[in-house]
């Protein structure tokens, strides 16, 4: 995978960077249908906030529905998860991250104003997530959907819309991000990647 020169600037100073038409319309047309799939079986369950004992369900905080993913080969969705892979690669080797392994993670906001409250995905100074990549699988997206990833830069906050084939790649720890009020139904493909460290 290519990265782009002006890509791995925007990460090192501003810590994300944001990539359209990423991997094609056919193949996103197909991810989407295998996510909405996913998403109509009953498979997904309502995803929670904090881990271990702490682990609690607030709607009012985070409303989507959530399953993990694995390989699949063959598949829409394996080529996506082939996608995450050779993406981890390419930042590691241009922008010196050493990523090891990573999850993948099907979000699906059944819309109502749904929406997850600003947060980061990673806490500084822990072994864990060091970067974070979303693709949205979202065809016939309208501002009136609402569902945009706000992101909190240091100059102001830069909302993207969850259009189909969009790519959004920032540093775990560094980033405040919040999924704005949903009104239609929603559908994000999160991978969050580790240090080489991180069994």
């Amino acid at each position: 995978m290519d990265l782009r020169d002006e890509e791995i600037e925007a990460l090192g100073t501003q810590g994300f960077f944001v990539r359209t038409a990423f991997l094609g319309e056919e193949q996103a047309r197909a991810i989407h249908a295998q996510a909405q799939a996913r998403a109509a079986s009953g498979g997904l369950r309502p995803a929670a906030i904090r881990r271990g004992a702490d682990r609690s369900e607030d709607t009012a905080v985070r409303g989507d529905f959530i399953t993990w993913l694995s390989p699949e080969p063959g598949s829409a969705l394996g080529g996506l998860w082939e996608a995450f892979a050779a993406l981890g690669e390419a930042l590691s080797r241009a922008a010196y991250l050493g990523l090891g392994r990573f999850d993948v993670q099907l979000a699906h906001y059944p819309g109502g104003g749904a929406r997850y409250v600003r947060h980061r995905d990673a806490f500084p100074g822990q072994s864990n997530r060091r970067l974070t990549a979303i693709y949205y699988a979202n065809p016939d997206w309208r501002p009136a959907h609402g569902g945009q990833l706000r992101l909190y830069r240091e100059e102001a906050p830069l909302d993207v819309p969850p259009t189909l084939d969009t790519l959004v790649v920032f540093l775990s720890e560094r980033l405040e991000h919040e999924v704005m009020p949903t009104h239609a139904p929603r559908l994000a493909l999160t991978a969050w990647y580790y240090g080489r460290d991180v069994a």
